[in-house]
């Protein structure tokens, strides 16, 4: 299986539940189920929330989404400024915000984050699939569904 599908949005707050809310309906119809799915769209979640917080003057972001075979890759991309995670400090225990990067950490198998062509960051959220969690697709076929 090779799927792809994107999104491409103006960088407004009100886009984040956009993305979760289509992204999570794509990679459903995929197969994609259970904490994996959350896992997925709560990482993707935190890393448009902090294009949206802190890509200005970038007008837009797209979101695109890969799964083949065993995974699923999902690049948040963004013409903002440059973005280097090491210069961002643990957050602090009692803060209300500033724990993203460590979520996404947490909850995806890897994330890294390079320099777009075109100027900008592009944020790549890895997760591994397994067959043992096996979901019927809407499509009438079996996928991969994650976790």
């Amino acid at each position: 299986m090779d799927v792809r599908f994107s999104i491409a949005l103006p960088r407004e707050a009100y886009t984040v539940p956009v993305v979760r809310e289509f992204m999570g309906e794509a990679l459903r119809a995929n197969g994609v189920g259970g904490e994996c799915l959350d896992d997925i769209l709560t990482a993707a979640s935190e890393a448009c929330a902090n294009v949206v917080d802190h890509g200005d003057p970038a007008p837009s972001y797209e979101v695109l989404t890969r799964i083949r075979h065993e995974s699923c890759v999902m690049e948040i991309v963004n013409t903002g400024p440059d973005f280097d995670p090491a210069s961002v400090p643990l957050p602090d225990l009692e803060a209300e915000s500033g724990r993203g990067i460590l979520l996404m950490r947490g909850l995806m198998d890897r994330v890294t984050f390079d320099r777009s062509a075109g100027g900008g960051t592009v944020v790549r959220l890895h997760k591994r699939l397994r067959d043992e969690a096996r979901v019927p697709s809407r499509i009438g076929r079996r996928a991969a569904a994650l976790c």
